[in-house]
């Protein structure tokens, strides 16, 4: 079993300016590079949308060979504003990827996304294409309607964690019981200070019970999300706007990166973005490489999930010194 690359630091950050968005306020994109600045450029994508990036997400990949980038999306993590939902949609953060590359002079990096990651790195390759060498994706998610009920509906993952699903509505009064997200979102962006705070608690608490197959065997993260609230609100801002994607815009333009050299990573017991999302995906792309991890859930820092990361940078590794 490979494990994760020993903790490093970034050599140089940026906070990048993007466009003004009401007034003086702008989105400021925080931006990390870390191991060899003369290596083989790979793009961290992270999850949620919302969750922001975290110190063993440089992990994943050899310092010596590749030159690690990584940034919080709008509005999370280090990104500034906190929390904003405003000009906050899929369209926009391909945008930034698309300045981060630009003022990086690079002229095309490996995606490596898992989760909306994998989202964001798909819809990005499809529209630059010509600026992606390779991509290694993990558990996918295709943003469609059904994907989201999936996470977040009484038909899916709540079949098989009807208890923890019990204690998610029983937040919410029983006339709001039938919609949550639109009454958590509620919530969330409401003016109680306490009621935004326990609406986010409780949502984390969901998540945080259908992300892991085995709780006790992840990987240990000292970091811990500094902004609850603000992962909420982002995660159900695109929740109910359908990701900002068409349905099934993902499918529907895989001829478009087909030639892409891609490694897809999937784990058969992930109850947040379930195997039939990847096997969709394996089914209209048989050239990319598919992989099961047999015995894991959704979360990256999962040991089965992370040996199958780790080989897949070393694979690109060789593929692409």
């Amino acid at each position: 079993m490979h494990s994760l690359y020993p903790d490093i630091q970034p050599y140089t950050t940026h906070l990048i300016d993007m466009e003004l968005i009401s007034g003086h306020k702008r989105h400021q994109i925080h931006v990390e590079e870390c191991g060899n600045p003369q290596g083989i450029p790979v793009v961290f994508l992270h999850g949620g949308p919302g969750s922001g990036c975290r110190p063993m997400h440089r992990c994943y990949f050899d310092p010596d060979y590749y030159r690690i980038i990584l940034f919080d999306q709008r509005g999370c993590g280090q990104s500034l504003p906190h929390g904003e939902l405003e000009d906050n949609t899929s369209t926009q953060l391909i945008s930034d990827m698309e300045v981060i590359r630009r003022q990086l002079n690079i002229e095309k990096w490996l995606i490596f996304g898992g989760s909306w990651g994998s989202t964001l790195g798909l819809l990005y390759a499809q529209q630059f294409p010509q600026h992606v060498s390779a991509m290694i994706l993990r558990g996918i998610f295709l943003g469609r309607q059904q994907d989201i009920d999936w996470a977040y509906g009484d038909s899916g993952a709540a079949k098989i964690f009807p208890e923890a699903w019990d204690q998610f509505i029983q937040y919410l009064p029983k006339s709001q019981q039938q919609s949550p997200l639109d009454s958590y979102y509620q919530h969330l962006t409401g003016d109680d200070e306490l009621q935004r705070m326990s609406a986010a608690k409780a949502l984390q608490a969901w998540e945080s019970t259908i992300v892991t197959l085995r709780q006790e065997e992840i990987a240990t993260d000292p970091y811990r999300d500094p902004g609850p609230l603000a992962h909420a609100r982002i995660q159900l801002h695109y929740a109910l706007n359908h990701c900002f994607i068409s349905t099934n815009k993902i499918l529907d333009s895989i001829d478009i990166i087909r030639d892409i050299p891609t490694i897809i990573i999937h784990a058969r017991y992930d109850m947040v973005c379930p195997m039939h999302q990847a096997w969709e995906l394996h089914k209209a792309w048989p050239e990319a490489t598919f992989q099961i991890v047999p015995a894991a859930g959704h979360a990256a820092g999962e040991p089965a999930v992370i040996n199958a990361l780790v080989l897949a940078t070393k694979d690109m590794a060789e593929l692409l010194q």
